[in-house]
């Protein structure tokens, strides 16, 4: 496949642009609910200068009983706004993991219509590694900037896409969770969510794409890991995960890879496996 652009930024590349005025630097950390960590709470502690967090579960639609689902446009204007993030940004998202959370904000953004926004490859362990500054505490405030949102649906899918993906078979179904959830042999960390995957999708886990330091794996190395794992690159994939976030891993790996009909389940198995209604299968791919 053709890569035409990287949505990667790297360490040594935000170092030297740290006090660009256009540029706005997001901390997306997200935690696992079982992982016992508070993303907010370590962002005070230390983040990359200049950097403004990026509350996962509070921007997104709160109304929905499911988890950090994608929020209204009109909500997402209005939150860019207040944190000073506006139309002509260059927005830089990185996360305290190296390469998770940030890749959902990534796709949030897009899905809004920016298109200036990359992740930071590696994230904050390899910018931390590397010697590079940090600060604590509060942000310093910023003047609220005009956002608009112009969402692109052609980035999302929900459950009833998906039952029709299962009839028509026109798009690659990836799940991006690990090996003993897809199969069903590992319980999920939700409770009240069956055990297995959507019926005739592929497992990718998302860790694959991902060198030993946390960065992105190259071009090459991705598309043949989606080929090794079943999947056809000619047609379009929808990734699907947990609840949507290391969905957006594989995504961010596909676009590096210059496929171009890509779409995250939003709902991911956060609602496929809680709703009785809805197939599963269980066992390898």
């Amino acid at each position: 496949m053709l890569q035409t652009r990287t949505w990667l930024t790297e360490t040594d590349e935000l170092a030297h642009e740290l006090d660009a005025p256009d540029i706005v630097i997001i901390d997306a950390s997200w935690h696992m609910p079982d992982a016992g960590r508070n993303a907010h709470e370590e962002y005070l502690a230390e983040h990359i200068p200049g950097a403004i967090f990026f509350d996962i579960d509070e921007i997104a639609d709160t109304r929905s009983k499911l988890p950090h689902m994608l929020p209204p446009p009109e909500k997402f204007s209005s939150r860019m706004r207040s944190m000073g993030i506006g139309d002509g940004s260059r927005i830089v998202v990185y996360d305290s993991l190296g390469l998770f959370s940030a890749a959902r904000v990534w796709w949030t953004f897009r899905v809004m219509g920016v298109e200036d926004v990359s992740v930071l490859n590696g994230g904050l362990p390899k910018w931390k590694r590397e010697g590079h500054p940090l600060e604590s505490g509060e942000p310093r405030s910023r003047t609220p900037r005009h956002f608009t949102a112009r969402r692109n649906l052609d980035l999302v899918r929900d459950a009833a896409d998906i039952k029709a993906l299962l009839k028509d078979r026109s798009a690659e179904i990836v799940d991006a969770r690990s090996a003993e959830r897809f199969t069903g042999k590992a319980p999920e960390p939700r409770p009240g969510l069956r055990s297995g995957h959507i019926p005739g999708s592929h497992n990718l886990p998302h860790a694959k794409l991902l060198n030993r330091d946390g960065t992105l794996k190259s071009p090459r190395e991705i598309e043949r890991l989606f080929e090794d794992a079943g999947i056809d690159l000619g047609k379009p994939v929808v990734t699907s995960c947990g609840s949507g976030i290391t969905a957006s891993v594989l995504a961010l790996g596909l676009a590096e890879i210059g496929h171009r009909k890509t779409a995250v389940y939003d709902g991911s198995w956060s609602e496929w496996g809680a709703d009785k209604s809805l197939p599963i299968e269980t066992g390898e791919a």
